[in-house]
């Protein structure tokens, strides 16, 4: 234990200019991130809601009255007594998995399209973007208006044609595919833009060697370009898995309080157990605290896939 304080004074005194620098960010960090996660944890042992928290009426204090539960959220979460974990887990899980599925498959597929020489191309790249740049509660709730029964635009579309209108907001399936569509639509130009630029670090001298030795064009992207994106790859699919696992803002904005049950994922669900009805505050604590847990989870699985990938291709 000496021996470490020694080292942090000696480091302190010989890099106190970087200590300096990184002190405004350490707080800030810690105010933003780590005393709500903290007080979530906290509140997760708990069984704290609207009844029996602190609170102020007028000039009246209200102490607060709930108790330290220990694990018992837990267990009635992962038991299955609260019986809403596994089901929304499930879709949430189909919900990541589809959305990142298309996100990398389309983002490549434009990719590949702007990586080669072809008329307009800086103009394609601009509106491939545009979804990107666009602030998506924005962008939700345009798509929101276009999924109108009533009054939107694909409706207006399906009667053209003689069809008949289709309440794309209102059935538990038509929301779940009506959310992926806007989450892709959001999700792929950061893909496009992040694999184009690991498409433009592949030397051209590995095609070219390739085209010589009379390698297919199929051949050349299984081969070389796959290969030469796997970091870009890897990193993409792990921050879009997480973003994705975490999109409140597409369940929440585009489907709002119509959501069924079965559309929620869990990300909403613990939103809604902290501010809807009666506020339960412990349990939605316990919710984030577990959708942390399995985000951290896949992360360090899903790296140490992508090393032994990479250690197994030396």
């Amino acid at each position: 234990m000496a021996t470490v304080v020694t080292r942090v004074r000696r480091s302190f005194s010989t890099h106190w200019y970087a200590w300096a620098m990184v002190l405004p960010v350490v707080i800030v960090l810690a105010v933003l991130v780590g005393y709500p996660l903290g007080r979530g944890v906290y509140l997760s042992f708990t069984d704290a809601n609207e009844a029996n928290v602190g609170r102020t009426i007028g000039v009246n204090r209200i102490p607060a009255t709930y108790q330290f539960v220990g694990l018992d959220n837990y267990w009635k979460v992962l038991s299955g007594q609260e019986g809403h974990f596994y089901s929304r887990l499930t879709w949430t899980v189909l919900w990541t998995a589809s959305c990142v599925l298309l996100h990398y498959a389309l983002g490549l597929g434009l990719a590949l399209l702007l990586n080669r020489k072809v008329r307009f191309r800086a103009l394609y790249r601009v509106l491939l973007i545009l979804p990107w740049a666009v602030p998506a509660f924005v962008a939700t709730f345009s798509w929101r208006l276009m999924f109108n029964e009533k009054y939107g635009v694909l409706n207006a579309l399906l009667t053209q044609v003689g069809m008949d209108p289709v309440d794309w907001l209102g059935d538990a399936t038509l929301q779940k595919v009506s959310a992926v569509a806007v989450n892709v639509w959001l999700g792929v130009p950061f893909m496009m833009v992040a694999i184009l630029g690991g498409l433009q670090s592949i030397p051209a001298e590995l095609h070219e060697a390739a085209e010589m030795d009379g390698a297919s064009p199929w051949q050349r992207f299984r081969h070389v370009t796959l290969p030469g994106l796997r970091p870009v790859s890897g990193t993409v699919i792990l921050l879009g898995v997480i973003w994705t696992f975490n999109m409140f803002q597409v369940i929440y904005l585009l489907i709002g309080q119509g959501a069924s049950s079965e559309s929620e994922i869990l990300v909403t669900y613990s939103y809604r157990l902290a501010f809807q009805g009666v506020r339960d505050y412990a349990g939605s604590a316990t919710y984030g605290i577990l959708i942390l847990s399995l985000l951290l989870v896949f992360a360090v699985f899903y790296r140490r896939l992508l090393t032994r990938q990479e250690a197994a291709t030396r």
